[in-house]
């Protein structure tokens, strides 16, 4: 089957460099970085949050500024 894609110029400039550093064709280079990606294991759901994220030995009393919440996150 043949279809059409459209790259930017930078990257059809780096996928036939590669092509050709690796002495395959680009039909081939696309081809098979497309089956390693069809064939890629599927990435588990992200991981959520657990809360409380931060930890107060008072809860709902803890106030904190930007500067000290980027302190803690750091």
């Amino acid at each position: 089957m043949r279809t059409t894609v459209e790259l930017p110029d930078s990257v059809f400039r780096e996928l036939k460099a590669l092509a050709a550093h690796r002495g395959i064709s680009m039909k081939s280079l696309i081809r098979s970085a497309v089956e390693v990606e069809i064939r890629k294991p599927e990435t588990k759901t992200p991981r959520h949050a657990k809360f409380p994220i931060l930890h107060s030995r008072k809860p709902g009393t803890l106030t904190l500024n930007n500067a000290e919440i980027d302190d803690l996150l750091a």
